[in-house]
């Protein structure tokens, strides 16, 4: 039901959102007929709640933007702002003027009384006066301490607009010009006097590598040191193992089992085997380290596990979900070391299709630790010094992994074509060049063969009928397949006019290896919603998959420690047997799912983050140069572009792209100039020069190496005339309307 009412209201906030009837905003959103009745009481509750209206025509839409509105504040450096309301309406965001801001600040949660300013295109139009500041987007930021007309300040870095806050004792704090530094607010600002901060902790000089790792930490809240009670229960379960005391385990030391992971790795949660039976059919062995074997349920270290969520993994540095002595211990399926694990065996036949599955608590030892790079050059030929039984293990897991891929494939999951950027640092930790990441196909093995052990696990618990943590992902809603529909058409690309997940895997296949490959993929990602963790049953999308739930890494994902335990119980014979308190509950999952897809989220933004201030620290030593790009994203106040040698996003200012007035058509997904007609398209290769480069704001500013324009065409009077004579009658109609 949660998510039957966030995929309504997610409908109703687009911007080319027409207002219908109820059936065919459910066939909009993509809703089999079978479930329209959930979607009826859905829009009822939402109804009740007053967050949607339906008018006397029976339609559906976002209520009328009320007198007094509440919504997060986003400023501009120009002085004013945007507010964006906590309760959707069908007039979109509020703007606020320079002076009515009422000295709120970038991420303020504020009210505003909403005044009505005339009307736009057939539309009222409303600006904002704030009237309160309800709640502060925080009272602590980090920035680079500075020394501007005589006055200490600090800048405020990340994206969005803050203004310099004003530091009144710097050198009681011990910092100096150039450091990072934790400021906490003393005076909020005001419309006539700026926010004054104190400085509570010194970083170190701004852009060395261990200060930019502090730094964004801080500004995520991203978790350092494990409390005494942790530690102190690692050491125990370290100190207390012996792999002799295995009762209940399978004891499959005598098997050839084999881990790949990259060649930095340390914690080897996932090993593999592989055998025929003798009918022929294949055996999959997808051993993961019994992470719940060490871990109680509401202990210290489960308690500290859950409220981490998972391993963050930044440039270079590790913060793990466990303590290292456990990840990297015990826990860690390291060759020549008997291990406990959790074994999932998925029998098929010879062309991948799956005959049947099982689990089993074990105890391994993994004959060999292979890197991706080192399989790749076995499975190329380049065999010398490894065992003849981990070549053949190897090459038969090709084999297999080939013909699940191809199953997977026919059966619809899909496959982004986006490569990754792996960057290159010195000593000091600073990035110094970057290449295109391994891809080789020992990943796509691996891959393969996690995605089915995670699916065979999910697909056992569901024959119970048990609540578990799922991983899943909603299908895409109608509305922005209808608009990746249109930006292939303008591609030159025939679709059908239904984009399914078929239509959809039809599409990444022909763009394959094509120049419109990068710009296709980029946005069928972004027609994808995201991935969550949740108990709720509807499938993976992507995958093709309807039974899914994270497994195969519980020492850095807290969702498969919980899978784990429940696995365990099935393997015991107890899953059907345990009571209510043995259990969480499905509304227990479902907040244990939203903390945990936030925490995921925050760790992969913080990487990105980080990743980007030490691509700019780079760039802004290379102003001027040039660089290829493909655009990725198109506004009427700018191009925003990919560098495909980085993997950073940068942006052309309208007046950079020629002479001559630019404006975003949507419809034809392009910037056109006003004109000369030149245009910008979604997918377009540039090549451009860097202009300037703002790392406080990760900001990367671009111009193509020659303007679209370079000559200031003729004005067409006669035509300019027209324009302007119907402009002036669409304006007289407004005012008429609007009186």
């Amino acid at each position: 039901m949660e998510l039957l009412k966030k995929q309504i209201l997610t409908t109703l906030t687009r911007k080319d959102y027409t207002p219908v009837g109820p059936r065919r905003l459910a066939t909009d959103i993509g809703l089999p007929k079978e479930q329209f009745a959930n979607f009826q009481a859905a829009l009822e509750q939402l109804r009740d709640s007053k967050q949607v209206v339906i008018d006397n025509r029976k339609n559906v839409n976002l209520p009328a933007m009320g007198h007094r509105v509440i919504g997060t504040f986003r400023a501009n450096e120009r002085g004013f702002g945007f507010i964006i309301p906590l309760q959707p309406n069908a007039y979109g965001d509020l703007f606020v003027s320079p002076s009515d801001t009422a000295g709120a600040m970038n991420n303020d949660v504020v009210a505003a009384r909403a005044i009505k300013k005339g009307r736009r295109d057939g539309q009222v139009r409303y600006s904002g006066i704030i009237t309160d500041i309800i709640e502060r987007g925080g009272d602590q930021f980090v920035g680079t301490l500075k020394r501007e007309q005589g006055v200490w300040v600090v800048q405020p870095e990340s994206r969005g607009f803050y203004r310099a806050i004003v530091v009144d004792d710097a050198a009681a704090s011990g910092a100096k010009a150039g450091d990072k530094v934790v400021l906490e607010i003393v005076n909020y600002p005001t419309e006539t006097a700026a926010a004054r901060g104190a400085i509570v902790e010194v970083l170190g000089e701004a852009g060395l590598y261990d200060t930019e790792i502090r730094s964004i930490m801080t500004r995520y809240g991203l978790p350092d040191a494990f409390s005494d009670k942790c530690r102190q229960q690692a050491r125990e379960a370290t100190e207390n193992f012996t792999s002799e005391r295995a009762a209940g385990r399978s004891d499959i030391c005598d098997t050839v089992i084999i881990t790949i992971d990259p060649p930095d790795a340390k914690d080897f949660d996932d090993a593999i085997s592989l055998k025929k039976d003798t009918s022929g059919n294949w055996q999959l062995g997808v051993h993961i380290a019994d992470v719940s074997a060490f871990i109680e349920q509401d202990s210290p270290l489960d308690t500290e596990a859950r409220l981490r969520g998972n391993s963050v993994y930044l440039p270079q540095k590790v913060i793990p979900m466990l303590p290292e002595v456990l990840s990297n211990g015990i826990c860690s399926l390291q060759p020549d070391q008997r291990r406990f694990a959790k074994s999932v065996y998925i029998t098929y036949d010879i062309k991948g299709n799956v005959l049947g599955r099982e689990v089993d608590n074990s105890v391994i030892c993994s004959r060999k630790r292979l890197t991706y790079l080192e399989a790749d050059a076995i499975l190329k030929g380049d065999a010398k010094g490894y065992a003849g039984e981990v070549v053949a293990l190897l090459k038969d897991m090709e084999s297999l992994a080939r013909a699940i891929e191809k199953r997977r494939e026919k059966t619809g999951m899909l496959h982004l074509d986006l490569p990754e950027t792996e960057l290159e640092y010195n000593d000091d930790g600073q990035v110094i060049d970057a290449h295109p990441a391994d891809d080789c196909y020992p990943h796509t093995i691996i891959e393969m063969f996690m995605v089915e052990a995670n699916e065979a696990v999910a697909g056992l618990l569901d024959r119970f009928g048990v609540p578990f943590m799922r991983r899943i992902h909603p299908d895409p809603d109608a509305m922005t397949t209808t608009k990746l529909g249109r930006f292939v058409r303008v591609c030159g690309l025939k679709i059908p006019r239904h984009l399914d997940r078929a239509a959809i895997g039809d599409l990444l296949a022909a763009v394959k290896d094509t120049p419109l490959a990068h710009a296709v993929n980029l946005c069928v990602l972004r027609t994808m919603q995201k991935a969550e963790y949740s108990p709720l049953h509807i499938g993976h999308f992507a995958l093709a998959s309807t039974h899914y739930g994270h497994f195969t890494s519980p020492i850095r994902r807290y969702a498969d420690l919980l899978v784990h335990r429940l696995i365990d119980c099935l393997i015991k014979g107890r899953l059907n047997k345990l009571g209510p308190d043995e259990v969480l509950s499905e509304a227990e999952l479902i907040e244990i799912g939203k903390h945990i897809s936030f925490t995921e989220q925050q760790a992969a933004s913080a990487e990105k983050e980080l990743k980007t201030v030490l691509i700019l620290q780079m760039l802004s030593e290379r102003v001027g140069e040039d660089m290829a790009v493909v655009v990725s994203g198109l506004t009427n106040f700018g191009v925003f572009v990919q560098c495909t040698t980085f993997g950073i996003e940068g942006m052309i200012e309208p007046g950079d792209l020629g002479l001559d007035e630019w404006k975003y058509d949507e419809r034809a997904q392009a910037v056109v100039g006003k004109w000369s007609g030149e245009s910008v398209h979604l997918g377009q290769k540039m090549k451009v020069r860097i202009a300037a480069v703002n790392i406080p704001a990760r900001q990367l500013f671009l111009a193509p190496t020659e303007p679209l324009v370079s000559e200031r065409p003729k004005l067409n009077r006669r035509k300019f005339k027209r324009k302007h004579h119907a402009r002036k009658k669409r304006k007289l109609r407004s005012k008429k309307d609007a009186d």
